[in-house]
């Protein structure tokens, strides 16, 4: 068994904040399945238990305890009605994650306006920053985790 403290690789924080995700939506009464790594721009597809509404979930797990995930530029332009993110926070091996989700066009424009933001602020001794393909999305503290109820409103009857 690991040391409690040790961190675990990259590609299973991303499987377990998957299934961590999986798991919640099924406790809550949805039909939940985690899709094949193909499937681009969706993790998670979720459906209410009478299949009368379907949403797409796009997951993305930390474990430094922190409120920020990594994203790519590509989520500037992945949005739709249906798709959501859920930001996992990986506590420790003792503790339940926390959970923040969004909707997908939230995320693609606050991404996109911080990236924006970052570029003008300019780097080391006031030189102007290179673009890159990495994006950040950070929630503050007063961001309450757990907002199931964000997707429940668009999967009830």
């Amino acid at each position: 068994m690991k040391n409690k403290s040790a961190k675990i690789s990259s590609i299973l924080v991303g499987v377990s904040g998957e299934y961590f995700v999986a798991a919640e939506l099924s406790r809550r009464g949805y039909i939940s399945s985690v899709t094949l790594k193909n499937t681009k721009g969706i993790d998670i597809l979720v459906a209410n238990e009478s299949a009368t509404k379907t949403i797409g979930i796009q997951v993305k797990t930390n474990q430094k305890n922190e409120k920020k995930w990594i994203l790519n530029k590509k989520a500037e332009d992945l949005c739709s009605d249906n798709l959501f993110y859920v930001f996992v926070n990986l506590i420790g091996v003792e503790q339940l994650p926390e959970y923040y989700i969004f909707s997908s066009k939230n995320v693609a424009a606050t991404v996109k306006a911080e990236h924006q933001n970052w570029l003008k602020t300019g780097g080391k001794n006031g030189q102007p920053r290179k673009d890159q393909s990495i994006r950040m999305f950070q929630v503050d503290d007063k961001t309450h985790p757990n907002g199931w109820n964000i997707l429940e409103d668009i999967l009830k009857l």
